[in-house]
């Protein structure tokens, strides 16, 4: 897995989510990493697999912005995402240095 990104070999994940993409990226190039190549547990592949399915459920495609409560269900995300990271990094410690990037769109548009 740390050899298929433009860094050609990276330590440096982070945890994110968007749409049409896994859940694990290159924290220097962003790179997204296939899940499947990821050495972590197939139960936690999972987990990630199922939170990142849930991304975007706040945001109003149609009218680009978000949804009535969008606001919570997005911290809710990130609260779940969150605690995914701190999985990930306990099943790679010592080889990887894992962050969280949280989604930021239901709070910067929740004004406009």
């Amino acid at each position: 897995m740390v050899d298929l990104c433009s860094c050609n070999k990276t330590f440096d994940l982070k945890v994110e989510g968007d749409i049409a993409a896994d859940a694990i990226w290159c924290n220097r190039c962003y790179s997204n990493f296939c899940i499947e190549e990821v050495p972590i547990s197939i139960k936690l592949k999972m987990e990630l697999t199922e939170w990142i399915s849930n991304y975007g459920k706040w945001i109003d495609w149609e009218n680009e912005g978000i949804i009535p409560n969008g606001v919570a269900l997005e911290e809710k995300h990130n609260i779940e995402g969150l605690k995914l990271t701190e999985k990930v990094q306990k099943e790679l410690e010592g080889k990887y240095k894992v962050s969280f990037s949280p989604s930021t769109f239901a709070k910067r548009n929740a004004n406009n």
